[in-house]
């Protein structure tokens, strides 16, 4: 699954999805949207499995944040309790 955080810093003021918002989002390949914040930024996590994050522009203007910074993943993994062993090493 594809992933992408769109960062919204204090001075682009509230944020609101809409549903044009959400149908371009679709349009794009994303099934799924988080909404984050602290009292300085608004993080919107864009997931979907035929989602290009290349298209990282479009996806950004989809909600209505033309030009805020964007990142993409770089790792992603799942964590589990078990105990693992490298190598031969615990």
């Amino acid at each position: 699954m594809a992933m992408m955080v769109v960062l919204l810093g204090p001075a682009d003021g509230e944020f609101c999805l809409r549903p044009d918002h959400a149908y371009e989002l679709a349009r794009l390949g994303v099934t799924n949207v988080a909404l984050l914040r602290d009292e300085q930024t608004v993080g919107i996590v864009l997931e979907g499995w035929s989602f290009d994050p290349a298209q990282s522009e479009r996806a950004a203007s989809a909600v209505g944040a033309a030009g805020a910074r964007t990142l993409h993943p770089i790792l992603q993994l799942a964590v589990s309790s078990d105990r693992l062993s490298f190598g031969g090493v615990e």
